[in-house]
């Protein structure tokens, strides 16, 4: 079965909206489908392009092929591009390095401090637990 990443209209005449959605190639525009990705409104300024990035990576990684005019969506978007890395990662054997949102060089700092604060809180502890004296008389 061909997959493809298309558009199916919606909305009435003369105010378009699109679905994106992954269908088989051999279905009607606006027929059956088998997952709804997203939406793209043309008629508000600028144009609102709404597409789940994670599932459109999945089935693109799948093999579904894009449409000329969901390509270009993706693309706007950055999903087409965060696939070609991917793909590009995968060929050479390196994982891409994904750091979490929000983490920085100073992020990175502040957590080092932190465990070393908390390596220095157990030592203390241990040298004044008296339950911890390692010389037991039996």
């Amino acid at each position: 079965m061909a997959v493809r990443i298309r558009l199916q209209r919606k909305g009435r005449k003369k105010r378009p909206f699109y679905r994106v959605v992954v269908a088989d190639s051999r279905t009607a525009r606006d027929g059956r489908f088998i997952e709804r990705l997203g939406y793209y409104n043309p008629l508000t300024d600028p144009a609102e392009i709404v597409i789940n990035e994670e599932r459109a990576l999945n089935w693109l990684s799948r093999g579904a092929q894009p449409s000329d005019t969901a390509k270009s969506l993706l693309s706007k978007v950055g999903i087409l591009q965060k696939f070609h890395d991917q793909k590009q990662a995968g060929k050479s054997g390196a994982e891409p390095e994904a750091e979490a949102p929000g983490t920085d060089e100073s992020d990175q700092e502040v957590q080092a401090q932190e465990s070393e604060a908390t390596e220095s809180e157990t030592i203390d502890s241990e040298a004044t637990d008296p339950d911890a004296d390692s010389s037991d008389v039996s």
